[in-house]
């Protein structure tokens, strides 16, 4: 693309990825709704790659996501491979430092059962407090995206948890990149439980949609012979959690590509459900063409891709993948369409009640349109939670990873789950959490603070093993290996 016509957006992010090479192409024929999708590669001087999707209303809104979510995987890796880390445990770090300057791994919710306490050893890295610009140190796992960014490796005990993409947000301006990563830590924490193997079907009515982008692609996918599932996972914070899933009509199915488009998934929290409502679509779109891309044959993700495309991919070792994620996505891709609706069909594609589209809470139109706005109104909602942020980047390209003390994520993926976790699933049909002894060997003790056992009525438990056997076969709607690493393994293109 000539640089006169270039977004400046997309201009700004390629600026801060420099040095490196970057390259994205659409990779929307790979499924057949012909709605754009972007996928942004970033090669750095030291050959280490990193991709990133983009989508939206058009293909310049696409690119400009897929840079932006570029941004935030390379600027975080480099601000962190650069960063000093301070070896200590909490107990210490707290006696030098005081409580309120030290973020409590307890409070950043821990795996079930993990072997921590407060003179544990781990390797610490600075953030700031959003409200007041204290610098509070975090653990470094809980800082960084994925392992690769954490030079030098773990402390002798190892990392706490898995280190994961939540709370990553890229903008042209701070209070956009802020924005984005809250919103996006809300999300995932009002469908930790809520969604994927734990759906409720809840059904969103589309009775009053109003976004002219979301009535355009839902035309465009009925169309093309898909029947899009809009569904709630919660309210909370009076945002509109949402996820859109959606299968093929009757004979549309022999047209689509290959099964893997019927795990698609698209997610979104904010305090404008029409926003909330476009924002998941637009990801379903894209993860429907994602997942083919990603996870289908290589000569079919060459007939897509541009020339050189496959060269570099190749070129590169598999990095190391997590084996259950690897192991369950090999097996989803030998499937037939009929055998993996039928496993999804009892959760993910479930149809148990309804709710107006119109009964979920809203905003006046265009009132959070300003990041600066969306910002302040998101921290109002969250008055009670400390935010905590490590921003990197500059003027046009910002990306922060922040930390919200209490919020939790991955609890059926990874067992990382607080008393938030514990009060919402002690209250399903079948409980996996609840307080009190541990009712068995499956069952492992949850991190809690002193007031949260009080709050809680004592100490609590989660099911770690009937989580493992609830997620099942679905556990690549939760982790999934790298872009081509199913095919890389099967086909011996490993190095």
């Amino acid at each position: 693309m000539n640089a006169a016509t270039e977004h400046p957006v997309v201009r700004a992010y390629r600026d801060a990825l420099a040095p490196g090479e970057q390259q994205d192409f659409d990779i929307g024929a790979a499924d057949r709704t012909g709605l754009p999708v972007v996928s942004a590669d970033h090669l750095d001087t030291a050959g280490v790659r990193k991709g990133a999707c983009g989508y939206g209303a058009d293909s310049a809104q696409a690119r400009v996501g897929a840079y932006g979510e570029l941004a935030e995987e390379v600027l975080l890796a480099r601000h962190l491979a650069r960063t000093p880390r301070r070896s200590a445990s909490y107990a210490e770090l707290v006696r030098e430092r005081g409580r309120d300057r030290v973020a409590d791994p307890v409070e950043l919710v821990l795996p079930a059962g993990a072997d921590y306490g407060p003179d544990r050893p781990l390797e610490w890295v600075p953030a700031r407090r959003l409200r007041t610009g204290e610098e509070v140190l975090v653990p470094a796992e809980f800082a960084a995206a994925c392992g690769s960014d954490l030079p030098g490796g773990p402390p002798p005990d190892g990392w706490l948890t898995t280190p994961v993409t939540n709370g990553l947000g890229a903008g042209d301006t701070l209070e956009r990149a802020l924005s984005h990563a809250l919103l996006e830590i809300l999300q995932r924490d009002g469908n930790a439980t809520a969604h994927r193997a734990m759906d409720e079907g809840v059904v969103i009515e589309p009775d009053e949609v109003t976004d002219p982008v979301t009535r355009s692609v839902l035309d465009r996918l009925r169309d093309a012979g898909v029947e899009v599932l809009p569904k709630l996972a919660s309210t909370q914070f009076g945002l509109a959690d949402v996820h859109v899933v959606g299968s093929e009509t009757d004979g549309a199915a022999e047209g689509s590509p290959t099964p893997l488009t019927l795990t698609a998934c698209g997610e979104a929290a904010h305090p404008d459900r029409e926003a909330a409502l476009r924002k998941a679509l637009s990801e379903y779109v894209s993860s429907r063409a994602r997942k083919v891309f990603f996870h289908g044959p290589l000569a079919a993700a060459a007939r897509i891709a541009p020339p050189g495309y496959m060269e570099r991919e190749l070129s590169a070792p598999l990095a190391a993948q997590e084996p259950r994620a690897l192991r369950a996505m090999t097996a989803w891709a030998a499937l037939d369409t009929a055998r993996l609706r039928e496993l999804l069909e009892p959760t993910v594609l479930s149809r148990r009640s309804t709710v107006p589209f119109s009964a979920l809470p809203t905003v006046p139109p265009g009132s959070l349109d300003d990041p600066a706005a969306l910002l302040d109104d998101l921290l109002r909602r969250l008055a009670d939670f400390d935010v905590l942020v490590v921003a990197t980047g500059g003027p046009g390209a910002h990306a922060v990873k922040v930390l919200v003390p209490g919020m939790e994520v991955e609890t059926m993926s990874y067992a990382r789950i607080g008393e938030r976790g514990v009060r919402r699933l002690s209250e399903r049909e079948r409980p996996l959490a609840g307080v009190g002894p541990l009712p068995h060997s499956g069952a492992r003790p949850v991190h809690l603070t002193a007031e949260a056992r009080a709050r809680l009525g004592g100490p609590a438990w989660f099911d770690v093993d009937a989580a493992r056997e609830t997620v099942g076969a679905l556990y690549p709607l939760y982790r999934e290996p790298d872009r081509h690493a199913v095919a890389r393994t099967a086909e011996g293109a490993l190095r």
